[in-house]
């Protein structure tokens, strides 16, 4: 039985957005094991037949002390369990195991998912750039493994990251978000009344384009539209970019937005709702929110932004308008809620554009296929 060691930051990620991988690995005889930070989701990981493993990956930082500590426990895992290979997704993890293996003498395949390039690629401060050289060089030390394939979610990213650690076409692979289940996220008609709701849901950090979602609900609330702004998701205190809970609440009590927090249900909110935007800035994949939204049939107003324009066809299913640009974005959401039809037609080509580049199933046939090329070399 040939075993697959998936790292992440943190069991809900994993759930939200590489379960069905594992699963369908199990299915098909594979010994499956993830190794991340654990929430509340460690139980239904276990239940599911996943063999669960404790590594604590900070994603603020915490020291050098700290970082050296779960580069120590990436290696020491990952000699103990013997995998033939290994799944990495996002930055920390992929960089930790890349440097980890190249110190094995006995070395598993290796797959790297580049799931955005973060903070660090789209900041254009002082500290971010210095960070970015830093961070260069460990992903050009970390990739330079023989047996490995880099899955991409979009094709800035992958350029940049094929000059920054020198990639052959050969080890890349394009597969744009983790995909969406299009029967849990299913198609409707938008719903009736007067009152047009626009969701956006996201970690509420600040390059997610949260003050300007804010910013558009304020310039369309003072014309007087009849508009309601829906905020899905909770502040992130790990994180030094996170807008703070006393601004979520300040907003929600004026009126600005109707804050829900947290939820599990995006579907059936996406449904409830005619518009549904992302104006990020942060460095992204292909946003899994977005594909959730093309599924559900609704039209699509987010940035024009690497991942983010990846996730829509401009002018055919959603419209982008230029990052860090409230009044822009104010003006995009205006021109849909004041024309239904429009709203109507980029959902229905939305929906279609989700069927035929962001079924969960193909995406998941895609690194069964990965899995078994790596495994044959």
């Amino acid at each position: 039985m040939k075993k697959i060691l998936f790292i992440v930051n943190v069991d809900w990620f994993f759930v939200s957005h590489r379960l069905p991988i594992a699963l369908k690995a199990i299915e098909d005889g594979y010994d499956v094991h993830l190794a991340c930070s654990f929430t509340d989701k460690k139980q239904e990981l276990v239940d599911q037949g996943i063999h669960v493993h404790e590594i604590d990956f900070s994603r603020s930082g915490n020291g050098l002390f700290n970082e050296l500590r779960t580069l120590i426990s990436v290696r020491l895992l990952i000699k103990c369990i013997q995998p033939d290979l290994v799944h990495s997704v996002t930055i920390k993890p992929v960089i930790y195991t890349g440097l980890v293996i190249r110190s094995l003498k006995q070395r598993p395949a290796f797959v790297a998912a580049i799931s955005g390039l973060g903070y660090v690629f789209s900041a254009k401060d002082f500290k971010a750039k210095l960070t970015k050289k830093l961070v260069s060089f460990l992903y050009r030390f970390a990739l330079s493994h023989k047996n490995k394939r880099i899955i991409f979610q979009n094709n800035s990213d992958e350029n940049i990251l094929t000059k920054v650690a020198k990639l052959d076409s050969s080890q890349k692979v394009l597969i744009r978000g983790s995909g969406a289940d299009l029967q849990h996220y299913s198609f409707c008609n938008e719903p009736d009344g007067s009152t047009i709701k626009v969701a956006m849901a996201c970690r509420l950090l600040k390059e997610k384009g949260v003050y300007e979602f804010v910013g558009a609900a304020r310039l369309l609330l003072e014309q007087g539209k009849n508009v309601e702004f829906v905020l899905i998701g909770s502040p992130d205190p790990e994180n030094p970019n996170s807008v703070s809970a006393e601004e979520v609440e300040s907003w929600h009590k004026t009126g600005l937005v109707n804050a829900l927090g947290q939820r599990n249900d995006i579907n059936q909110i996406f449904s409830a709702s005619h518009i549904v935007t992302l104006p990020s800035y942060y460095g992204e994949g292909v946003p899994k929110v977005l594909i959730e939204a093309a599924a559900c049939g609704r039209p699509i107003v987010t940035t024009d932004n690497p991942g983010c324009c990846d996730a829509i066809i401009p002018s055919v299913t959603g419209v982008l308008v230029p990052i860090r640009n409230a009044g822009a974005l104010a003006e995009a959401i205006l021109t849909l809620v004041e024309d239904r039809a429009l709203r109507i037609n980029m959902g229905t080509k939305a929906r279609e554009f989700a069927e035929q580049e962001f079924d969960v199933n193909s995406v998941v046939r895609k690194h069964m296929d990965i899995y078994r090329s790596l495994l044959r070399e």
